[in-house]
């Protein structure tokens, strides 16, 4: 993409990019859900990350990025066991018991977990009082739903046992996606310190940290995909799947989640973080639940009640308190808006996704303006 492509984007793509991420991520909990009646979970998981993962890895080799380098390749697969498998099986699995909505809004208190697992950032988190206000929003919004739950079911104690189980299951897939997360963070700092470190150094020292964030993505998918298989063997799920059971529209569903949801929504993402604002792009997490919820009381039979509206609202809210300092630091949205130092964003946001840059775009600009410098072929940009 060309420097002008990015300085001046066109503002019809801008509104199609956020369009998709706003309503395609925001949708997925639904299709995950509508795809279930046909799929079982595991084997949901399976075609869905192993068609993603091929889908995007060969568009990345068609594009001639590089596809193989051990460390990151390493770190990827590592990641992708614990943000993608755990976090997403967590979902799929709880689906079957609780409404997509419910899961939606779990899926955003994730932003809980960062600030309490994020041990370098306690001491910034714990003395800011916004932080701390949305963290206990954040519990008591989780509680809330918990409570909903049992209450709703005191009539079936087997469905209400079930519906329990699936919250807490939801909790730990979002700490999985916490703790995967933070490795990609502190991955990314790794990474950012060796560019600094290696200001001086040859050109050939910088190849292992050239793997495209896209390609990362495609080798996490693929782990995703592999632990999900493997799962569905040892279960016996696919032993039992009857691939002439699956409904016409059970087949699409899982196609939306795997091209749609995985790919395209992704790649819009990357593209609004390198001409929009990070903190205008973060939007996305506020916007998905109410979408989640919106479907499923059009187009489900689950009753979306009064709590569950409240549990949003609180959750969300307290998503907002815990990020307050990105949002309201002028210096922040200065560097945001003159598209330098993302990172800055990075190291501070608790908003699930916006730490998934595991490479920072800059990173590869100032590799190859290292390299225009030193062939003397062109003039680098400021940094």
């Amino acid at each position: 993409m060309s420097a002008a492509a990015v300085s001046h984007p066109n503002k019809g793509m801008v509104i199609l990019c956020y369009a998709i991420v706003y309503l395609v991520w925001g949708s997925t909990f639904f299709f995950i859900e509508k795809a279930l009646h046909s799929f079982s979970p595991f084997v949901l998981g399976s075609l869905r990350f192993i068609l993603a993962g091929s889908l995007l890895f060969t568009f990345c080799g068609i594009r001639g990025y590089v596809l193989w380098d051990k460390k990151a390749v390493k770190e990827a697969v590592l990641v992708g066991f614990i943000l993608l498998f755990i976090d997403m099986a967590a979902v799929i699995w709880s689906e079957q018991y609780i409404s997509s909505a419910i899961v939606s809004i779990l899926s955003a208190a994730c932003a809980i977990w960062f600030v309490v697992f994020d041990k370098p950032k306690w001491k910034e988190n714990f003395s800011s009082v916004p932080t701390i206000l949305g963290l206990v929003m954040g519990f008591a919004g989780v509680l809330l739903l918990f409570a909903e739950q049992a209450l709703e079911a005191t009539g079936n104690a087997e469905n209400g046992r079930m519906k329990v189980i699936a919250m807490i299951v939801m909790v730990i897939g979002t700490i999985g996606w916490t703790v995967g997360s933070l490795i990609s963070k502190y991955a990314a700092s790794r990474a950012e310190g060796e560019v600094h470190q290696a200001e001086d150094t040859d050109e050939e020292k910088l190849e292992p940290v050239q793997m495209h964030i896209m390609v990362k993505t495609a080798w996490q998918m693929l782990t995703a995909g592999v632990a999900f298989t493997l799962t569905a063997l040892l279960t016996g799920e696919y032993a039992a799947f009857d691939i002439r059971a699956v409904a016409t529209e059970h087949w699409y569903a899982l196609g939306y989640l795997a091209v749609f949801g995985s790919i395209l929504a992704f790649s819009s993402y990357l593209w609004l973080l390198e001409v929009r604002p990070a903190t205008e792009v973060s939007t996305y997490a506020y916007i998905n639940p109410i979408v989640a919820m919106l479907l499923v009381y059009f187009f489900t039979d689950h009753h979306v009640t009064q709590l569950q509206v409240w549990g949003l609202a609180v959750v969300l809210c307290s998503v907002l308190l815990m990020n307050w300092k990105m949002y309201s630091s002028s210096r922040t949205v200065t560097a945001l808006r003159n598209r330098r130092f993302i990172k800055h964003l990075y190291y501070k946001s608790s908003i699930p996704r916006i730490i998934d840059l595991v490479e920072i775009h800059s990173l590869r600009e100032r590799i190859k303006s290292r390299r225009r410098r030193r062939s003397g072929t062109g003039i680098s940009s400021p940094e």
